[in-house]
């Protein structure tokens, strides 16, 4: 079995529209949820998102940006940035050898309501013949793939927000179990429209707090749901021979994954934690750890009643109740980013990794007492002894999925 490391990390999210500027953006608690300007919101009831700015498909992206939906421009420049810093070029990796696995939760939604609008005033035949090109979630793995060769396997996973982590560790069992050297891996969300808040405002989903630094607070007792956010993040995922024979800079290595399903309900977490708890144990049991091995984990945590509480409970279950496990949920600062949300959130805990640095929870003033974890709250939180950190996220239809990793050291 081959060991995975990480080589490079692109990402595109509310606070920070590069890798740098996100990592340091999150680590300093800086809030990337604002007042939404996309469009119109006032009768959705929702006023803030973690709405993305300033991004320009042109500057990796090119011409080709054009005729893609946003996700998928924001797939290919996050994938681009990473490829990047990992230094992988045609002379150092054969295009059979590198795959691609990038998950979306929803695709082009985007273009799914501008070309329907536009059927429904002017008829059939306005419909853009890109449409079915642009929408479909495949396009974001597709067009990674297409413009850096990469011949291996090329595929789209979907599981609702938990398909950025599942994406990664799906990449990650590809090089491991010897069926390829390079994976670009990692997830891409583009909701920001009408019909994507409107859509979950309607589950009651959403925050309806009008505060931005008051409207994402993961364990809080007075959380009031989520804020959808948007965004992309992509990791380069390789064999560590392969990375070591091209000289390449290891920032981490992947040590576990696991994935279950709660089999419980198409929205609703199961209230017992069992299923997020059984992944967090199959990811410590494949890095070969223990519980009290892993300093750190990102967790979900979306603000929602059911979510904090069943997580914690999670939490709980696979590491202990005396546990001295540091937790938080960097959505208190992007917003929930659904099939981007574990790319992200990865991105953050290899950081945290590097940096021996904890990122904060921010806006949690009083943690509710049915969460029983130990979370982070103040930005420079040092942890200079962090050698395993672990991601988790929890998908509509009970999906869960789990990464571990493990601060590089020759």
């Amino acid at each position: 079995m081959a060991r995975v490391v990480v080589t490079g990390m692109g990402v595109v999210a509310p606070n920070g529209i590069t890798r740098d500027e996100f990592i340091e953006n999150t680590f300093a608690g800086k809030v990337g949820i604002k007042p939404i300007t996309k469009f119109d919101a006032t009768d959705t009831g929702i006023s803030v998102a973690g709405q993305v700015d300033g991004f320009d498909y042109k500057e990796r992206v090119g011409r080709e940006g054009r005729r893609m939906d946003l996700f998928a421009q924001y797939s290919v420049h996050t994938a681009l940035e990473a490829v990047e810093q990992a230094g992988i070029t045609p002379e150092n990796t054969r295009g059979e050898d590198m795959g691609v696995i990038f998950g979306t939760g929803i695709g082009g939604l985007s273009t799914i309501q501008k070309q329907i609008l536009k059927m429904g005033k002017r008829g059939p035949r306005a419909v853009s013949p890109l449409f079915v090109p642009e929408i479909i979630p495949n396009m974001g793995a597709g067009n990674i793939a297409i413009r850096l060769g990469a011949k291996n396997t090329c595929m789209t996973i979907v599981t609702a927000c938990s398909t950025a982590t599942n994406s990664i560790g799906e990449a990650f069992r590809q090089i491991k179990e010897g069926r390829a050297e390079v994976m670009i891996t990692g997830g891409a969300e583009a909701p920001i429209d009408t019909i994507g808040i409107a859509g979950f405002a309607s589950l009651t989903a959403l925050s309806k707090e009008s505060d931005p630094l008051k409207a994402s607070t993961p364990f809080d007792e007075n959380r009031s749901g989520f804020v959808l956010g948007e965004g992309a993040a992509a990791l380069v995922l390789e064999s560590y021979d392969h990375a070591k024979a091209r000289g390449a800079k290891i920032l981490a290595e992947v040590v576990g994954y696991g994935s279950t399903c709660d089999a419980y309900h198409i929205t609703a977490p199961d209230p017992t934690g069992d299923g997020a708890a059984r992944a967090l144990k199959q990811a410590m049991d494949e890095a070969g750890i223990t519980p009290d091995q892993v300093g750190y984990l990102n967790a979900h945590g979306t603000a929602t009643h059911a979510n904090d509480v069943g997580e914690a409970k999670a939490i709980n279950l696979a590491f202990g109740t005396d546990s001295d496990l540091q937790v938080s949920s960097t959505k208190s600062m992007t917003g929930h980013l659904l099939g981007a949300a574990g790319a992200v959130e990865a991105v953050a805990t290899v950081a945290a990794l590097q940096r021996g640095e904890l990122p904060p929870n921010m806006g949690l003033t009083k943690q509710d007492p049915e969460c029983q974890i130990n979370v982070v709250t103040e930005p420079g939180t040092k942890a200079p002894d962090l050698e395993y950190a672990m991601s988790d996220s929890l998908g509509f239809g009970g999906h869960d999925a789990v990464l571990a990793f493990k601060k590089w050291s020759d």
